[in-house]
């Protein structure tokens, strides 16, 4: 007789996307994702309207999320939800659906730290998809977010280095804004730099020390050298699209693999892992692949629905939180910035 794999509802809600996810043990069975396109013409997530429309998307993608999973509320063992970090109205949406809905089903809430969730990710069941061993490094990219951790165990984690300013991802929308892109640009840079030579231009790495990163400064000097270069060529950035997109995911990406080629010195850890939205992005994805053969680095890349912000990497968290019986009750607060 087979056991009854444990079914946990997972909620994530803490920027613009409302997502619900049904987990069987370490296996999705749903991940329903809503976006919310309102923002690309304010050119970013303006906090307000997101909450208000995480608030009209929530129910009916919960409601999605049981009928392809082809089970019903009362099926559910518990519940897990994104505690932070994110926008707090966004987090509040979500945090209060979860609150709720466990009272009224009296089953466990589990709580569950965003950031975490983007480096466990891997540990879902996927096919073709291997699992790292520990300890392994993980690099987080994203809008909000650029970290070395290390990891020694699902529930042990240790910040190696973090950015001091701005974050990768951020360093990429914004360069994608200079350039004249709508938003979200990052992905449009990835885009034209396959096109480009990504030694067209130089721009200078900002010297930080450790393991930390910065880049508001290249920022700052991809927007003079634009602004430069436009002055004396009004088509400047059109005639020389995908060489400047190229040259600067370039710069970008050679900033990350240089924390990384420091972090595996420093640790004599050799399996990197990535998480976050920027992984979604084809340069990193290459130079880790190529990592593995010029450094005998093991590198594990997140399937491309687990990169971008979604429910199912919430419910593995919550799914090895659940094992544990790490619970939390209705008093847990949301918060906009939170450790892990």
């Amino acid at each position: 007789m087979s056991l009854k794999p444990t079914y946990i509802l997972a909620i994530e809600s803490s920027c613009d996307d409302t997502s619900a996810a049904i987990m069987a043990d370490n296996k999705v069975l749903s991940n329903i994702v809503a976006r919310q396109e309102i923002h690309e013409e304010y050119g970013g997530v303006v906090p307000e309207l997101a909450s208000r429309a995480h608030q009209q998307n929530i129910v009916p993608v919960v409601d999605i999320a049981l009928k392809k999973a082809g089970i019903t509320k009362d099926d559910l063992d518990g519940i897990a939800f994104t505690q932070g970090p994110g926008l707090m109205g966004s987090l509040l949406v979500g945090g209060s659906f979860a609150k709720s809905l466990s009272l009224a089903l009296d089953i466990p809430l589990v709580a569950v730290n965003h950031m975490h969730a983007h480096i466990l990710c891997h540990f879902i069941d996927e096919e073709g998809y291997d699992k790292p061993e520990f300890p392994f490094l993980a690099m987080t990219i994203s809008g909000g977010h650029t970290q070395i951790v290390k990891v020694n165990s699902f529930f042990d984690l240790e910040i190696l280095g973090e950015t001091t300013d701005d974050a990768v991802g951020e360093a990429f929308d914004k360069s994608a804004k200079v350039l004249g892109f709508p938003y979200p640009g990052g992905p449009l840079i990835d885009k034209y730099a396959k096109e480009g030579n990504p030694k067209a231009f130089a721009f200078t790495k900002p010297k930080v020390d450790g393991l930390n990163f910065s880049f508001s400064g290249l920022k700052t000097q991809f927007l003079y050298f634009i602004q430069k270069n436009v002055a004396t060529n009004p088509n400047f950035i059109e005639e020389n699209k995908a060489d400047i997109c190229a040259s600067i995911q370039y710069t970008i990406i050679q900033i990350l693999l240089d924390k990384l080629k420091l972090a595996v010195k420093e640790t004599g850890i050799k399996q990197i892992v990535i998480g976050g939205g920027v992984s979604a992005n084809s340069g990193i994805r290459q130079a880790l692949k190529e990592g593995e053969k010029k450094y005998k680095w093991k590198a594990f890349i997140p399937k491309f629905e687990y990169t971008t912000d979604n429910a199912a990497m919430i419910g593995i968290v919550g799914y090895y939180k659940y094992k544990e019986s790490i619970f939390a009750d209705s008093s847990v607060v949301s918060k906009a910035r939170i450790e892990f």
